[in-house]
């Protein structure tokens, strides 16, 4: 990679120091900044072989949705968090800061699984697409679906989708 300042004197040199600073601090005061609280709520998903019931964070704001999991060591198992974004759309996702993989449930209005996006890869900004519209995106440890037999076509319970509590 080449940088502009090169052969630029001191001054440049100056320059393309403070910018990268600058950009290092951005990054550390990123991974400083404090975790928005999380409601938490209990979600189960209807699959061929019966409920399966997780105890997920929600993400509902736009500050708790950028966040996400971001920093994260650890996801136990049958835990999540659960985006709504509202009004059902092609709902793009990214695993910047994100340390470890995830499944991604992708969620209909009506509470039917769109597509998973399974084992994502940690720390990519790599855009992950809903294969339709949805309403919600469920995150949950990488595996997880496969290892639950979670897919396309499953049913989400929960009152974000109108069918929980």
């Amino acid at each position: 990679m080449r940088f502009g300042w090169i052969g630029a004197g001191a001054k440049g040199v100056a320059v393309a120091l403070a910018l990268l600073l600058g950009a290092a601090s951005a990054q550390a005061q990123t991974q400083q900044s404090p975790a928005p609280s999380f409601e938490q709520d209990d979600l189960a998903i209807r699959t061929s072989s019966g409920e399966i019931k997780f105890r997920v964070e929600l993400a509902l704001s736009p500050p708790q949705q950028q966040y996400g999991l971001m920093f994260r060591q650890k996801l136990d198992p049958y835990t999540g968090m659960l985006f709504d974004f509202g009004a059902p759309r092609i709902v793009s996702m990214w695993m910047m800061n994100t340390l470890i993989p995830l499944d991604m449930v992708f969620i209909a209005a009506d509470g039917r699984i769109v597509n998973v996006a399974a084992n994502t890869k940690p720390m990519s900004t790599d855009t992950i697409l809903s294969q339709g519209p949805a309403k919600g995106v469920l995150e949950i440890a990488g595996g997880t679906a496969r290892l639950l037999g979670i897919k396309a076509g499953d049913v989400v319970l929960h009152r974000v989708f109108g069918t929980g509590k």
